[in-house]
């Protein structure tokens, strides 16, 4: 299949297929005498692979690591457990921060008067040094 059908079958624009084949997270494929490049089902279910992982958030490189695991028959699952729970500390972490830039926001909000007024705490609040 042509770009554009990998493209659509494994729901990643045909730009970010060829990164990700830049990147070594797809193998080269194949390619017809013209250059055109010749994807598989093989291709498909490894870019539905990185789909996934990217919507999981994440990164290049761990989803490197995982690639290489879950080619690997003779892979740990142990390895793969230790890079789940660590993507999930790196979550837990985000998350925490965006809880308090949400409630800093909120407080700030709080103490805005929203009106015809030139004085604005949120502005202020921005402005103060930490």
């Amino acid at each position: 299949m042509n770009i554009s059908e990998a493209a659509s079958r494994s729901g990643i624009s045909a730009k970010m297929l060829r990164h990700y084949e830049s990147l070594g997270l797809l193998p080269p494929v194949a390619r017809t005498e013209s250059g055109y490049r010749q994807y598989d089902a093989k291709d498909v279910h490894t870019l539905r692979f990185i789909r996934r992982a990217r919507d999981l958030g994440f990164s290049i490189a761990e989803i490197g690591e995982l690639l290489k695991l879950w080619q690997n028959r003779q892979r740990s699952s142990a390895e793969v457990k230790r890079i789940a729970l660590a993507h999930v500390a790196d979550l837990e972490r985000r998350l925490a921060e965006m809880e308090a830039m949400k409630r800093t926001l909120q407080e700030l909000a709080g103490c805005c008067h929203g009106d015809e007024r030139p004085d604005c705490p949120i502005l202020d609040g921005l402005a103060a040094m930490p």
